[in-house]
């Protein structure tokens, strides 16, 4: 029979799971930042697709080139977004454990530990690889020369 653990224990649990739980909170934070460029990225990458097929010349070959950046901007937010989740399950997995541990009279402090070190891993790893995709987009996201130093032509019908 499975000993009935005490309110205070219970109570000493939930403290020692609040931490996770925050962390928690931080990572759906940082999925949400994720999420939101991923939109913007495919809402960019649909406009680009339309206009690659209507274009020739130089033109084209920018655009086909900003598409291919976009695809591999994709590519490496779902990266982030795959290793946040797996960070996120890893500490729902320490919170289970914490009390499991707790309700079985188990010594789980090895896997706990050991969880929680693969959480921090996989959330370090989804951080780096949102780095790369920031360093990606600032890269090829800049004003064109023909933007910066276009100059108007002058109106000569108004003297």
């Amino acid at each position: 029979m499975i000993p009935t653990p005490q309110v205070a224990q219970v109570a000493q649990v939930i403290q020692l799971a609040l931490a996770p739980v925050f962390l928690l909170t931080g990572i759906g934070a940082f999925l949400n930042v994720c999420t939101g460029r991923l939109a913007r990225v495919i809402d960019r990458a649909r406009v680009v697709e339309e206009r690659v097929l209507l274009t020739r010349g130089r033109e084209h070959d920018r655009l086909v080139g900003e598409i291919r950046v976009l695809d591999r901007r994709i590519s490496v937010v779902n990266i982030a977004i795959f290793l946040s989740v797996a960070s996120a399950c890893a500490v729902c997995l320490v919170v289970i454990l914490l009390f499991a541990s707790e309700l079985v009279g188990a010594h789980l402090g090895n896997a706990i530990a050991l969880l929680f070190i693969t959480a921090m891993l996989l959330q370090a790893g989804a951080f780096g690889t949102f780095i790369i995709e920031i360093m990606l987009a600032s890269r090829t996201i800049h004003i064109r020369n023909e933007v910066l130093f276009h100059k108007a032509e002058s109106d000569d019908t108004s003297h």
